[in-house]
């Protein structure tokens, strides 16, 4: 029997843009998928496409147990965070010998396949290395980590990624015009966000910029929007959409000392909040009970 967890994940910066080759910055965060994996004659294990491909893909037999932290459907990486820990689990109880760089490359593998079209690299990246990651492009460099104090807002409306994906898709191919200066745009405000990652107030005015620009992709929602202006109003130093959009979860960067007083007004708003920060480890070991 092998358990794994790994980390759930938000975007700081640049998400639908990161499509299309602009940079994005995404940072793993401290809830956690718990995935516990056991050879078996007769396998039983949830019924979920991810774990599916996981198996086939490592070419074994097995029955899982999931526990986790992350709402699905909500923009935190469930779905990667969940093949990640799946594949380390089977990797380690079945002897297979992948490398870490080999999990997330076959994560990635099965996150497009089951999303049917363009799934980013990044979730499972992140998912298996932890940290803060700049993606550009088809390149990942991880970047120095940074102590941000984040509340996640989720408005518990679930969302489909490929959807959100699909509709930014079809306003970059039916309106060009407009749709592509919005994401130059998104990754300008992830450029000067990387030049002031030292300065929050500054970060927070680059989020609140990057969410109206999501909003002018039509991935917005009212709930999101509820969320966002909650933070804003009650000492965040910015807030934003995080992941695909159309509901999920929203971040605020907060002052250390205004934490709770954002959470309490998340919550006040009908959304559930997490307070959490940068999750270093990635994909890892736990020790079975």
């Amino acid at each position: 029997m092998a358990t794994w967890s790994a980390p759930g994940k938000v975007f700081l910066f640049g998400e639908h843009a990161v499509v299309y080759g602009k940079p994005g910055v995404a940072m793993a965060i401290k809830p956690r998928v718990f995935v516990t994996v056991k050879k078996s004659r007769n396998p039983t294990h949830p019924k979920s496409p991810y774990i599916d491909e996981c198996f086939k893909r490592m070419g074994v037999r097995g029955s899982v147990y999931v526990n986790s932290q992350l709402q699905s459907s909500s923009g935190l990486g469930s779905s990667a965070a969940v093949t990640v820990a799946t594949l380390c689990a089977i990797n380690e109880e079945f002897g297979i010998g992948r490398t870490r760089d080999e999990i997330a490359d076959i994560a990635f593998s099965i996150e497009r396949k089951v999303q049917s079209g363009r799934a980013s690299p990044t979730d499972t990246y992140v998912c298996t290395n932890g940290g803060m990651v700049l993606i550009t492009g088809t390149s990942k460099r991880r970047l120095p980590p940074q102590g941000l104090q984040l509340v996640v807002g989720n408005t518990l409306v679930p969302h489909s990624t490929a959807k959100m994906v699909e509709l930014v898709g079809t306003l970059q191919k039916k309106h060009p015009d407009i749709a592509d200066p919005i994401l130059d745009a998104i990754g300008a405000v992830t450029l000067a966000a990387l030049h002031n990652i030292n300065n929050q107030k500054v970060l927070g005015q680059c989020m609140d910029t990057n969410n109206a620009l999501l909003e002018a992709l039509g991935v917005g929602h009212p709930a999101s929007s509820r969320l966002v202006l909650a933070a804003r109003a009650s000492g965040a130093y910015g807030a934003k959409i995080t992941g695909a959009g159309g509901g999920g979860c929203i971040i605020a960067l907060c002052p250390r000392r205004a934490k709770s007083r954002v959470a309490g007004a998340i919550e006040a708003c009908e959304g559930k909040a997490i307070i959490t920060t940068i999750d270093t480890d990635g994909a890892r070991r736990e020790k079975n009970d």
